[in-house]
């Protein structure tokens, strides 16, 4: 319609893998109606957010337009687009929330669990069935990828269609979920599609995207040959390998036991809501360490080195009664993600001390990517045939590559990382405005800022070391006793060898002595001046420069 425009903007995951959050909207400028599709997190790490527990994307423009969102889409249950749901759909008016059953399901325990009203996530039938809300009509196209029931959005509205892949790749047998069907892609198709936004993952991958099916006969073998007790870690919501685990362990004759919560939840979720129909008994803790370990097979979180989970409590000695030994064997079924490096090496190199055969995904033969290579993107370009390609999850060298392969083969391609609002309605994609976006992080129970300080400040602690001061003055404004210090994550002796507690209070103590009056008597300059020395001597002795906190307390005369 005239005067009305068609947009998308990347809130989260455009420029990044993880922090899924895509806000698409119609209407008059400045009045568009809007729909959100995911709202994933991010996992933090001890060198860039210490102490942090999640990192979700930062709402503010869309809080700011609250009234404005008719429905959240969430396209499929991995932490990365459906994380955030519960922690933040009470920042966000009472709109609800729509997935498929599976994903719904994952969505409600999340919303129960933030206090959040489970009953605004709606279940959702796949394509051709629709939602209405506002100016869009959204239906779930059935894709493959490493979790059940994965969707990509189809999006109608006045200007037209744009398909929202989410996380895909063309697999004919993904063994768990549906299989990729590209006659039903196709006539999605038919009608025109006007962009397709599109997983950039894998891009840089010149080969095909190979077959979970592949994964099974090679795990059975791989586990028939094992020694000892044997354990597999995979991602927990990788549903297709936890079960080809399972039953190479039944088939190898082991009883088969699952630890990590995330691995049990996942199970079961899918159990009750249909997925699993087939899934191998197991064992509970308790009875499996009753097992003899070369009749035992453990299926366990921690893949990606995560301290808390079960394999890195394996490394670290005995778990729930689960204790390594030599000669048993641990895989990794599983690609290690970039930044995971050395959490996963951490665990091997544990593993190795013990004398553990380790093996990991041996150059693909025991684990396959769930995103679609190089060569199976342009297969979607050419079924769906968009006007203009928009490449999202990715990092930016992802979505720039992206963007030059669609424009390589005749199609309009942008590179839009968050931030970038793009308005689709015209023949060719053009940012309109640039949005302020960020993170926001989840801290124990509270969501903070990223430029609140709260991480910054905790990182300069980690990188300087902190120093305590306490200073007491009479009445007269005249220091009494000596100052003292406390020092936390610094040497105990510098440069001089002298103890370095004592020499900061000797330092305080001597600038004390010399202070004038009107220092003294001001609190702010007293406490600015007694940072500099402690900072002074700290520096001269160790070369770092800590954080500095000091109190003055003044003595009143009744």
């Amino acid at each position: 319609m005239a005067g009305e425009r068609l947009l998308y903007l990347p809130l989260g995951g455009a420029g990044e893998i993880g922090m899924n959050a895509y806000v698409y909207g119609y209407g008059a400028p400045g009045r568009e109606r809007l729909i959100l599709v995911d709202l994933g997190v991010a996992f933090p790490d001890m060198d860039g957010t210490p102490g942090v527990d999640l990192i979700l994307p930062d709402l503010a423009w869309l809080m700011e337009r609250r009234d404005r969102l008719d429905a959240i889409f969430v396209t499929h249950a991995h932490e990365d687009h459906v994380g955030g749901v519960g922690l933040m759909a009470g920042h966000l008016p009472e709109v609800p929330i729509y997935a498929r059953s599976f994903t719904a399901h994952i969505a409600r325990r999340k919303m129960e669990e933030n206090g959040q009203n489970p009953d605004r996530v709606r279940t959702v039938d796949t394509w051709p069935a629709t939602v209405a809300t506002g100016p869009f009509t959204v239906g779930f196209l059935p894709v493959s990828h490493s979790i059940p029931q994965s969707s990509a959005m189809v999006i109608d509205s006045p200007a037209g269609r744009v398909v929202h892949t989410g996380d895909f790749k063309l697999d004919p047998d993904p063994q768990v979920g549906e299989a990729w069907d590209p006659d039903l892609w196709a006539s999605v198709g038919e009608g025109g599609v006007r962009a397709l936004i599109c997983d950039s993952t894998n891009v840089f991958n010149a080969h095909p995207g190979r077959s979970e099916r592949e994964v099974a006969p090679e795990l059975e073998k791989f586990v028939a040959s094992a020694s000892g007790m044997v354990v597999a870690t995979t991602f927990a919501s990788n549903l297709a390998r936890v079960r080809a685990l399972a039953m190479a362990g039944k088939a190898a004759g082991r009883s088969v036991c699952l630890l990590g919560r995330a691995m049990r939840r996942m199970v079961t979720a899918a159990v009750e809501t249909g997925v699993l129909t087939d899934f191998p008994a197991t064992l509970g803790p308790d009875d499996a360490v009753q097992v003899p370990r070369e009749s035992l097979m453990l299926i366990v979180t921690g893949s990606q080195g995560e301290r808390r989970a079960a394999s890195a409590a394996l490394s670290r000695g005995k778990y729930l009664g689960f204790e390594m030994k030599a000669g048993d064997t641990f895989l990794f079924s599983s690609k290690t993600i970039p930044g995971n490096e050395t959490g996963v090496a951490r665990i091997w190199n544990a593993f190795s001390e013990l004398g553990v055969e380790v093996s990991d995904d041996a150059g693909g033969r025991y684990h396959v990517s769930g995103h679609a290579n190089r060569p199976d993107l342009l297969t979607v370009h050419e079924i769906l045939n968009p006007q203009i390609v928009i490449p999202m999850h990715g990092e930016h060298r992802h979505l720039t590559a992206h963007a030059k392969l669609a424009r390589e083969n005749g199609r309009a391609g942008i590179v839009a990382p968050n931030g970038s609002m793009v308005e689709l309605s015209g023949n060719d994609p053009r940012v309109v405005e640039h949005v302020e976006t960020g993170r926001t992080y989840l801290d124990g129970a509270a969501l903070v800022g990223a430029l609140d300080g709260v991480v910054r400040d905790r990182i300069k602690l980690a990188l300087h070391g902190h120093v305590s001061v306490a200073v007491i003055l009479d009445d007269g404004d005249t220091p009494i006793d000596d100052a003292w210090a406390e020092l936390r994550g610094l040497p105990e002796t510098g440069s001089s060898r002298t103890n370095l507690q004592e020499l900061v209070e000797d330092d305080v103590a001597a600038f004390l002595g010399r202070a004038d009056r009107k220092t003294l008597r001001d609190d702010d300059k007293l406490m600015d001046a007694v940072r500099h020395v402690v900072r002074k001597t700290v520096v001269d002795e160790t070369g770092k420069r800590p954080e500095v906190t000091v109190l003055v307390s003044r003595l009143a005369v009744d």
